[in-house]
């Protein structure tokens, strides 16, 4: 998406296997751990249309239990510490695992 730099797709790759604690429940592959999170391979987005912007957006506010497709929170940031400007960057590794070029 406009703004998104290969870079930015590059350190959000890893700040999702490390700091941002993304794999605790969307698994090392992003593909989900069961009766966690979600798989973030597919087109299928449960939240949002899964846009860049929307992905942002769901990072920062995470996920009440109510909302959650398992009952689990997730929390804003997914628990995390990363800054405003690590959540644009795990949205562009995120957005990039849906949006395959080919």
């Amino acid at each position: 998406p406009p703004g998104v730099t290969p870079q930015m797709v590059k350190e959000g790759q890893g700040l999702f296997q490390g700091a941002g604690l993304c794999t605790a429940c969307h698994g090392p592959d992003a593909k989900g751990v069961p009766n966690l999170g979600a798989n973030l391979t597919d087109t299928e987005w449960l939240h949002s249309k899964g846009t860049y912007d929307d992905i942002v957006k769901q990072i920062m506010t995470g996920v009440t239990a109510d909302k959650s497709t398992t009952g689990t929170v997730m929390p804003p940031k997914g628990g995390s510490s990363i800054t405003d400007a690590q959540v644009k960057a795990v949205a562009a590794y995120v957005w990039s695992l849906s949006h395959k070029t080919k």
